[in-house]
């Protein structure tokens, strides 16, 4: 795993999102990042329908997160696509939240439940 740079305090607004989310929540703050499961650069998308993501190696640089990644559809057409996360303070540790992904080819675009949590040189993905 890379990191380099200090992430902020609060989310900001993307992709269409109107206002932002202050990490230190309540909500935010019941939430144990640490007991995540380890995060793989390999596993089913958030949106099921047997798509798996693939080649997720996030970097950390800043007050973003982002990584190149394939979603290898059920039928294996593969799709090249790049996600970037806000990397924001929480826990001790860096969380990336705000997941906006976009195809390479520009043929899509959407938002991602995913999140991620750096902390200690482990990353955990959201269950």
């Amino acid at each position: 795993m890379r990191t380099a740079g200090l992430a902020v305090g609060l989310v900001r607004p993307r992709c269409g999102v109107q206002g932002g989310v202050e990490v230190n929540s309540a909500a935010a703050a019941a939430e144990r990042h640490e007991s995540w499961r380890l995060h793989t650069p390999t596993f089913p998308s958030t949106g099921s329908n047997g798509v798996i993501i693939g080649e997720y190696y996030l970097v950390i640089a800043g007050h973003k997160s982002t990584t190149d990644f394939t979603a290898t559809l059920a039928d294996g057409k593969v799709h090249y696509n790049t996600v970037e996360f806000d990397a924001v303070a929480a826990q001790g540790g860096i969380l990336c939240t705000n997941g906006c992904w976009r195809a390479r080819d520009g043929s899509a675009n959407g938002t991602t439940p995913y999140r991620a949590f750096f902390k200690d040189g482990v990353l955990r993905g959201s269950p």
